[in-house]
């Protein structure tokens, strides 16, 4: 099994079915590959969805958290089940395009050595005013305290290798700050343009006080690891 397309969903019941037909579709006949899916402590309708994809879906794996633990232990949780060496995230509210995941997997593949992480940039977005408002200032705030060159940091659809990811910090939010923690490690991190689609059903769990003022503590901890390393670096003289 070479890849593993790993889902964390919260409430996402209208989602879920055309997205894993999306990525079967997608991915027949490709590559040997395994979709597993975190129902994050869905109150709604999502576990019996999920019961229901696995009888046609054959590649499904299943994990629910009982209580709601948040988008990066839900995306960690999924990495620590998967059977595959490389792995591509994507959210569960059908706005990542499923084409996109072989080519992520492909650029990653292809890549020199020390690109630990391909991350999507999304040039087209299909959001509402203020969630585009809220992710630009949060972007240019990370951008700015961080250095880590990307534009578009919390993008859901990403491709890293499991060793990666299995050696970065975890804490809340975590997913937010993949390419500083990446580049932490001494990695390099490839930005992909990307289109958003239009979600079709449920909502976003995320608006200006989550996505923004939430995240001040993390982003704060992620600078002092960050500049932490870049001393020890200059200590060794490397």
């Amino acid at each position: 099994m070479d890849l593993a397309i790993v889902i964390p969903v919260l409430n996402e019941a209208e989602s879920l079915a055309p997205l894993l037909d999306e990525i079967t579709d997608v991915l027949i006949g490709q590559t040997g590959y395994e979709i597993i899916v975190v129902d994050d402590g869905s109150t709604d309708a999502t576990p019996i969805e999920l019961s229901r994809c696995l009888e046609h879906c054959p590649a499904l794996r299943v994990i629910r958290h009982q209580v709601r633990c948040g988008q990066s232990a839900a995306t960690a949780t999924g990495v620590d089940a998967a059977h595959a060496d490389w792995i591509v995230t994507l959210d569960g509210d059908g706005q990542n395009d499923p084409v996109d995941i072989l080519r992520f997997y492909r650029t990653l593949r292809e890549a020199p050595a020390d690109v630990g992480l391909v991350i999507g940039h999304r040039v087209r977005r299909r959001d509402s005013r203020l969630r585009l408002l809220s992710s630009r200032v949060a972007n240019r705030v990370r951008a700015r305290v961080l250095g880590d060159g990307t534009p578009d940091s919390a993008c859901g659809l990403k491709a890293f290798a499991r060793e990666t990811f299995m050696c970065l910090p975890r804490f809340d939010h975590m997913h937010r700050f993949m390419p500083a923690l990446v580049r932490r490690q001494g990695r390099r991190v490839l930005p992909v343009e990307i289109s958003q689609r239009e979600r079709t059903g449920g909502r976003s769990k995320y608006g200006l006080h989550n996505r923004l003022w939430v995240g001040i503590v993390d982003l704060l901890g992620v600078w002092w690891l960050t500049r932490r390393t870049l001393r020890q670096m200059v200590e060794r003289g490397e």
